[in-house]
């Protein structure tokens, strides 16, 4: 896979190449915003390592151009600001993950490869339920006869798994686990935010409520 590392900070950006070269993985590194921008636009990459904090332009700034270019590409932002606010910006601009600094080399690549393996995962299939269809060849989503807003990745793979376990109530953990691909420790509020995009996307013209929560255990796609 060709992986781009984007980083101000010479000692992860060699650690990361070196590792993920060991890997297996054809890496690249950009220690700018303006860099990273000019790599992806000369080579089409699998997955990008970002950085939020960088001189000139930032990850944020870096993520939101990338993301405009390819909806697919998954994105796995770094960043040592470790409130909430911040890694919801960082979600907002358009990143599929987050890992806080300091992090686990290992951890850092299970997360490359869950992401990875999202990304492989292609399917020709359309889903169904109530008014609402999914394609996941094409990545359009329709409600009734409008065509829903563009989906970045997680919120397709989050709705696609929501769609594929309708009236079933599924735990947080369940959700966590499939969609972003390892369990995660402690309290986060990721799931929530992505509950709170698609229910916006897929509401915005006054239709029904389709993902409701279930207080205590998770989420759950019905019609009420």
């Amino acid at each position: 896979m060709r992986i781009l590392v984007v980083d101000d900070d010479e000692k992860i950006a060699r650690m990361l190449h070196r590792g993920l070269t060991f890997e297996g993985h054809k890496t690249k590194v950009a220690s700018t915003g303006d860099h990273a921008l000019q790599l992806a636009a000369q080579t089409s990459y699998d997955l990008v390592i970002l950085d939020v904090v960088m001189p000139g332009l930032d990850g944020i700034a870096v993520c939101r151009r990338l993301r405009a270019a390819d909806a697919a590409l998954p994105i796995l932002m770094l960043t040592a600001r470790d409130q909430v606010e911040d890694r919801v910006i960082g979600l907002d601009a358009g990143a599929d993950d987050y890992l806080i600094k300091p992090f686990a080399y290992e951890e850092l690549l299970a997360r490359v490869r869950a992401l990875l393996r999202r990304r492989d995962a292609t399917e020709n299939v359309v889903l169904r339920f109530a008014d609402l269809s999914l394609d996941t060849k094409s990545w359009r989503v329709r409600r009734s006869n409008r065509e829903v807003d563009a989906l970045s990745r997680t919120e397709f793979d989050l709705l696609a798994f929501l769609m594929r376990h309708p009236d079933q109530v599924l735990q947080r953990e369940q959700i966590l686990t499939h969609v972003w691909g390892f369990d995660f420790e402690g309290q986060t509020n990721v799931l929530d935010v992505y509950i709170g995009y698609l229910r916006r996307k897929l509401e915005m013209d006054g239709e029904t409520r389709l993902i409701h929560t279930v207080r205590g255990v998770g989420y759950v796609l019905r019609e009420e």
